[in-house]
């Protein structure tokens, strides 16, 4: 039995959430909506409310009021109101990517990115038997079905303009990496089993065909007709939505991602071996990859390193998968490194003076904002808590709602 001070143990990962959910209440604007987290715990003085950013939050403190938090309720309650308020665009339907704090679109577009955390959100809400959190479900998952998925590949698109008029050329791997997660949370939310198998579609096409054909990389770019972009955004390899070649820590959270479906869809027999390989591919790749210590930011397609800062989302993501692979497998290579990289997390990431985890770290381990500033959520490290310690489900809400129902 291992102490409770010993980093990725019960009881560590338990204070280690409380102590991320109180970094994260600074997050609520007064009036609605949930802002950018500086790396001191203020919100960024920029006026903006990004529809991904409250998503994510609303589906955190969904999580937090199922395992027993009541103070969360509110703040779940404060999300749905920012996401069936000022940032639903009540003129054209759909969700701005962010608006200002008088709820002004900052941008003439519509993306599937915020629009599937917005399904995550309503879903994880809804089980977690907040107000009006299924209409929203319902609400964004017909935007999903009308205007992003694809009838005849059931991928999603990418982006249209805000009128829904004009749809643009690049289709992403990223966005529908979350639409998987997003659709299981709402399958397990509403009953429909269709949505579990829209998620299955997703992820036969980008995992079990392509990654599979990239020798377990995952491809993210591709054109209108799902042709990988294998050069796209060379000249901006540090892109934080779009980077150049393969993300490392995609790689990562995919295998675990397939788990979860696994858990839907028991028959589908490639989906534990296709974990396995990106599980394995990611960590040869990424994992101290680069004569440092960490897991490096991007590989190229011949799994040299690109980028090499090191991103707080990565190690969380590799924690979080290596719990859930020793949980279906049992192999005991998995629970070592959990060990090693909860420690690492723990000596490198987690910032005990002011709060939350360090976002970046450039190379010798010193906190950077190369791709990103501040400190914008909690979504991955707050997860990271989570996964060891619930039953494998679809979703990581039915988990903890089904964890709660047998105490």
């Amino acid at each position: 039995m291992r102490q409770s001070s010993q980093p990725g143990s019960p009881a560590y990962l338990r204070v280690e959430g409380d102590r991320l959910l109180a970094f994260a209440r600074k997050a609520r604007l007064p009036d609605w909506g949930f802002g950018w987290l500086d790396s001191d715990g203020s919100v960024l003085a920029d006026n903006t409310v990004h529809t991904y950013i409250t998503a994510r939050m609303t589906h955190v403190f969904s999580l937090a009021a199922l395992i027993g938090h009541d103070w969360a309720v509110e703040y779940v309650d404060h999300g749905i109101a920012a996401l069936t308020g000022p940032l639903h665009d009540d003129q054209y339907d759909g969700w701005h990517t962010a608006t200002d704090r008088a709820g002004r679109p900052l941008a003439n577009e519509k993306v599937a990115y915020p629009h599937v955390f917005v399904v995550l959100a309503a879903a994880s809400a809804t089980i977690a038997g907040r107000p009006g959190a299924a209409e929203l479900l319902t609400r964004a998952l017909r935007v999903i079905e009308q205007r992003f998925r694809e009838p005849d590949s059931g991928l999603l698109r990418e982006k249209w303009d805000r009128r829904w008029r004009s749809l643009d050329t690049y289709r992403g791997g990223n966005s529908n990496m979350h639409a998987i997660e997003a659709l299981l949370a709402a399958s397990d939310a509403t009953g429909d089993a269709a949505l579990a198998d829209q998620a299955l579609e997703i992820a036969d096409f980008l995992a079990n065909t392509v990654a599979r054909r990239a020798q377990w990389r995952v491809v993210e770019h591709f054109d209108e007709n799902w042709v990988p972009l294998w050069g796209y955004n060379q000249e901006h390899p540090a892109d934080p939505f779009r980077p150049f070649g393969a993300t490392v820590g995609h790689g990562i959270e995919w295998s675990r991602l397939l788990l979860h479906l696994r858990t839907a869809r028991p028959d589908s027999d490639w989906l534990l071996p296709a974990a396995r390989h990106l599980f394995s591919s990611a960590q040869n790749d990424g994992w101290n990859a680069d004569g440092h210590e960490g897991f490096l930011y991007t590989v190229d397609w011949d799994g040299k390193p690109v980028v090499s800062e090191r991103l707080h989302w990565v190690i969380a993501e590799a924690a979080g998968a290596a719990a859930v692979m020793h949980h279906v497998t049992g192999d005991p290579a998995y629970q070592l490194r959990y060990d090693e990289w909860w420690q690492w997390a723990e000596d490198h990431f987690i910032d005990r003076h002011a709060g939350s985890w360090h976002h970046e770290l450039d190379v010798s381990g010193t906190p950077s904002s190369t791709i990103k500033r501040g400190k914008a959520d909690i979504y991955h490290a707050f997860q990271a808590t989570l996964l060891p310690v619930s039953p494998l489900t679809a979703s990581l809400a039915s988990a903890l709602r089904a964890a709660r129902t047998r105490e």
